[in-house]
């Protein structure tokens, strides 16, 4: 039997490790102890114990609304443990001692195509609408022929967003003074043949998480509804340079979830009953809408493929490091990416090829060739696709409390992926069957975008300042951002680590093909490609005959393999028509 003096110092030391150790080991231990007693859950009490320790200090309601989050995260540990790590396996994190140092580019570096989209139709649209509706290589055409001018351009999508975004409201902030500026800055070089490229003259709208000097860049909180920041984001200054003319600050889910911001919920254009999903929300209504040429938006987990899904637009989703963040709110270092919404494929890959490359003011940028318009033979590349995920019944995996009209919906929706494929056979394009991995936890994984958002708003949480956003639900950033202050230094880098190997897995499932292709919403496939990196593109494939609303497929490119990528998409949207298709918004 042992003494007493043997029993009393091993608890101490845990006891004096978990406070070392932070709130969320200290929750964590009491955890293990309940465990270990037969309980199977944190309770109530268990976080307000905990609290102390991180120096906070939450309400009951708090409590309470968390409950059920910290007992799903505490889950995902326990799957997070049972993968067996060799300690030569390193977190997926990357340490720049000096990131103010120029490196330079690879080979290549940021050398891009400086070819011109083919010339649109000899006469512009005879109608304003038709106009609108344009794509971005169609108005560069008219533009640089000076077949209409950005002047009456940005009058005519400024006409539509006043007239529109009442019922939409997908715009936070004009920016028409600057606009109108830029406008005739581009008719006059035009003129005196100074043509800056594709994007000069076409007007675009920003997510209002790009800052912008002069104006208010308001992340869609009311608290930060003034807020002006000094620097302007280099997408912006990108855009700028190309001689694109800024139009608009667009809706931004607040803090980038969602579509409900201090201003209400943006609207889907195909369906003004429903929201417009986000974060880019402002961004895809928009340009669904026809009320600019493009516009910008950012993803960390779904932020641009989610809306263009919902409003039927094309976004592009980047290579990690491949678009400069500076100027953008952080929400995760290690996720968040900035990416193009339009109306076409071929837009999506002019207005990338503006933004993109090395940039010293964001130190994971890196610099890689862009090739465009391609130069390559489609039926030599490999697409694969996700063949379990195109089999795989979406009504019958919808769950129990899935309404019949939803199963109906999700039915069609997997007929609609399916006939996508076949599009694809009958361009004679070479498809492969591929297995995405399956090794690893992807959905516990998701503690890293806890972990850093609770992070980059830490402030706001031990402030008491959270209960003053919009949003104060489960599912929603105060109740996550608490959550997060419950995330233990060693999960978050486990985490990282098992991200270290499943970006390896995907790795080698990508040796064996150029891209692939997988429904926009299947299995793990969202997630786990913002964890690592991959570029997307998501483009309409049909509309539901419920309510006529569109649904989407998603194109994954290898790493920097957005020429092919961007090829593929295109070549499918060359082979249908639901890109071209208009919302019944009200004359």
């Amino acid at each position: 039997m042992e003494d007493a003096a043997s029993m009393i110092w091993p608890r101490r030391r845990v006891l004096l490790a978990i406070s070392a150790m932070g709130v969320g080991s200290a929750l964590f231990g009491r955890a293990l102890t309940a465990l270990a007693a037969g309980k199977s859950e944190v309770t109530v009490g268990m976080i307000r114990e905990a609290e102390w320790v991180a120096g906070l200090q939450f309400t009951p309601a708090d409590r309470k609304l968390m409950l059920d989050g910290v007992n799903e995260t505490l889950r995902g540990y326990q799957k997070l443990r049972s993968v067996l790590l060799d300690n030569s396996v390193p977190p997926a994190l990357r340490f720049d001692p000096a990131p103010w140092a120029e490196t330079g580019p690879l080979p290549g570096g940021d050398a891009v195509s400086g070819a011109v989209p083919a010339a649109a139709s000899s006469t512009a649209p005879a109608s304003d609408d038709d106009l609108a509706y344009a794509t971005v290589a169609e108005l560069a055409g008219w533009l640089r022929s000076r077949r209409i001018s950005s002047v009456d351009l940005t009058r005519l999508y400024l006409e539509r967003m006043k007239k529109h975004d009442p019922q939409l409201k997908c715009i936070v902030n004009y920016t028409e003074e600057m606009a109108m500026r830029q406008a005739e800055a581009a008719d006059r070089e035009i003129a005196a043949g100074l043509y800056r490229g594709p994007l000069h003259g076409v007007p675009w709208g920003a997510k209002d998480l790009l800052a912008v000097a002069g104006y208010p860049t308001t992340w869609g909180s009311p608290l930060y509804k003034d807020q002006a920041r000094a620097e302007t984001s280099t997408v912006v200054s990108r855009l700028e340079q190309a001689g694109a003319v800024l139009l608009a600050k667009l809706s931004v889910g607040e803090l980038a979830w969602g579509d409900v911001w201090f201003g209400g919920t943006t609207k889907n254009p195909w369906n003004l009953e429903q929201g417009s999903s986000g974060s880019s929300a402002g961004s895809a209504s928009a340009a669904a809408a026809g009320l600019l040429g493009f516009a910008i938006g950012t993803e960390t987990w779904g932020s641009i493929v989610s809306p263009c899904t919902r409003c039927g637009v094309t976004g592009l989703r980047p290579t990690f490091g491949r678009v400069s963040r500076h100027g953008a709110m952080a929400l995760s270092w290690s996720m968040d990416k900035v990416g193009p919404i339009a109306r076409s494929v071929e837009d999506c890959a002019l207005v990338f090829q503006a933004i993109q490359g090395r940039d010293l003011q964001d130190p994971v940028t890196v610099g890689r060739p862009f090739d465009w318009p391609p130069r390559l033979d489609l039926r030599a590349l490999k697409i694969g696709y996700v063949e379990s995920l195109f089999e795989k019944d979406r009504a019958e995996s919808a769950g129990q409390d899935a309404g019949e009209e939803q199963r109906a919906n999700l039915r069609e929706w997997g007929e609609f992926d399916k006939r996508a494929l076949q599009t694809l056979r009958d361009l004679g394009l070479n498809l492969v069957p591929i297995k995405l991995p399956e090794s690893y936890p992807v959905g516990p994984l998701a503690v890293i975008l806890g972990a850093e958002a609770a992070t980059a708003f830490d402030e706001l949480t031990r402030s008491g300042r959270d209960d003053q956003m919009v949003r104060q639900v489960e599912d929603a950033w105060p109740n996550e951002f608490r959550q997060g202050q419950m995330i233990p230094a060693v999960e978050y880098l486990r985490a990282n680590r098992i991200r270290t190997l499943l970006m390896r897995e995907l790795e080698k499932v990508m040796s064996g093909v150029d891209l692939y292709v997988a429904p926009s919403y299947g299995g793990d496939n969202l997630l786990m490609t913002n964890l690592t990196g991959h570029p997307a593109v998501v483009v309409p494939n049909g509309f539901r005959t419920s309510d006529g609303t569109p649904t989407s497929i998603t194109f994954t490119g290898r790493l920097f393999g957005e020429t092919d990528l961007l090829a593929v998409a295109l070549a499918y949207q060359q082979a249908t028509d639901f890109h071209k298709r208009r919302p019944p918004l009200a004359a």
